[in-house]
């Protein structure tokens, strides 16, 4: 079973305890896909709440429907803008959800809680004895030791010392234990060798959610952010020929996993990976260090489904911190409106953290490889905001000096206008299984899969299909969990 939904009851029973002693009920996968099944009185006691408060009842806010508020929020429609053509210079339509509306500020909350709450209500992690071990690039840690301040867990935070500082500040207000790992993005290995160790030192003590081998990271973005984008096209009315493209870092493999639930529906939208162009790993087999942050690299996540992968666009790091520039220094937001920007689009540039404007141009490179026409739509994410990154700014004019008006015209031209389809590889069937077979040398050679698996991840064809098909198993386990809560 790709899940372990295995009941444990002496563990679910303390569980519950813990639960009912800090006043938690759990969400479930339809009332994240939908916020309104959440209870009326949920609704009312969140008017009270703020987004990022370290409050149980923000589990409820773990969905693409929050209103854009600080304080008291309840939902609407998905949280998305559209990216103007005059910044991204397609003829295509370029949409993107927002992350920035989840609660601590991350969609990666959505993936831990899809990590935990299903061990909680299994028993297959105990809230009282164990610490939940969340190993990352950045955000996952973020939302995995946000969720489990939120349930009353320990928590080991694992990241890249390399890391914004926001990152590092921030996680010491909730996680109860932090490890920097050597190295910046790209370093993943040297995390999972991090949890090895501590899996010796410790082992029943902790349980590690590894989100690049964890299924239900895959299946919280099938479920969630695959509904929510199918939202935003019915509600944009977009007709199925023009449903055309999804682009996402490949990152743990999880946000992709969005596009195999949209492949579902419309069988013929292009699916593109993005990752760092100074780490290209799924294009040339390569490897490297690179500046964006929260995609990891040098290895192919486990729960990346990449027979679905149509293609491959290799972003260079350089692009993604010089508009990051563009977008948040005065002198760039200066010229983007001289050159008809609306004033709301320059606002919704704060939506944009440094993967998410990876994202985007993965998105402008799909959109102009398949010469995308003006009734054409590609979806992408916008994983966090610029608010991550702030530090950044101050690094960079150190670096690389005053971003002027001049510079704001640069960025705006070579790296936007001029975005090329050098570097983005549309790929063949041997070519998609080339990718998958990198699988093997971190996964069975390193991390214990075995040869068989990694086969039927390639040819059976029920594989990545049984996967969706537990959401609702679970979401019967969660309610019949809050209903011990309540007794």
């Amino acid at each position: 079973m790709l899940i372990n939904l295995e009941k444990k009851p002496e563990i679910i029973a303390k569980n519950v305890a813990r639960c009912r002693e800090k006043g938690i009920t759990l969400p479930t996968f339809a009332q994240m896909k939908n916020p309104d099944l959440i209870p009326q009185e949920i609704k009312d006691k969140l008017k009270d709440v703020g987004l990022w408060d370290v409050n149980p009842l923000n589990l409820y806010r773990i969905n693409w429907h929050n209103e854009p508020v600080e304080k008291g929020g309840q939902f609407g429609g998905v949280n998305y803008i559209e990216i103007p053509r005059k910044i991204t210079g397609t003829k295509a339509h370029i949409y993107a959800l927002a992350g920035k509306f989840f609660p601590c500020g991350v969609h990666k909350v959505g993936a831990t809680y899809a990590c935990l709450a299903p061990a909680l209500v299994s028993g297959n992690f105990d809230a009282v004895e164990q610490q939940a071990v969340w190993p990352s690039t950045g955000n996952y840690c973020r939302g995995g030791a946000y969720n489990s301040a939120l349930l009353g867990c320990k928590s080991i935070a694992i990241l890249p010392e390399d890391m914004s500082q926001e990152r590092f500040n921030w996680l010491k207000t909730v996680a109860g234990e932090i490890i920097a790992t050597p190295g910046c993005e790209s370093n993943v290995k040297e995390i999972f060798d991090k949890c090895h160790e501590l899996d010796e030192e410790r082992g029943k003590h902790i349980v590690i959610f590894n989100q690049f081998e964890q299924f239900e990271n895959y299946l919280w973005h099938y479920e969630v952010t695959g509904s929510a984008i199918l939202e935003v096209i019915n509600k944009l009315g977009v007709k199925a020929e023009n449903v055309r493209g999804y682009a996402s870092s490949t990152g743990s493999g999880g946000t992709l996993a969005a596009g195999d639930h949209l492949k579902d529906v419309y069988p013929n939208i292009k699916i593109a990976a993005g990752e760092a162009l100074q780490c290209p790993t799924l294009l040339r087999n390569g490897f490297g260090a690179h500046r964006i942050e929260g995609i990891g690299d040098k290895h192919v996540p486990w729960i990346h489904n990449v027979k679905n992968t149509d293609m491959i666009c290799a972003i260079d790091d350089q692009d993604c911190m010089d508009i990051y520039r563009l977008f948040n220094e005065p002198e760039g937001k200066e010229y983007l409106k001289s050159i008809g920007v609306e004033d709301k689009d320059i606002e919704n540039l704060a939506l944009f953290g440094i993967s998410g404007i990876g994202n985007m141009l993965s998105a402008i490179k799909m959109a102009k490889y398949y010469e995308m026409d003006e009734d054409d739509c590609v979806f992408t994410i916008l994983t966090d905001s610029s608010v991550m990154y702030t530090s950044r700014l101050k690094e960079l004019e150190e670096k690389q000096g005053k971003f002027s008006l001049m510079e704001a015209a640069r960025v705006h031209a070579a790296s936007l206008m001029h975005q090329t389809i050098e570097n983005a590889l549309e790929l063949t069937y041997y070519e998609r299984l080339r990718v998958h077979n990198l699988k093997y040398y971190t996964w069975v050679e390193q991390q214990g899969k075995t040869y068989e698996e990694l086969n039927r991840q390639w040819y059976d064809r029920n594989y990545w299909k049984d996967i969706p098909k537990m959401t609702d198993t679970i979401d019967k386990m969660i309610t019949e969990f809050n209903e011990m809560i309540k007794g």
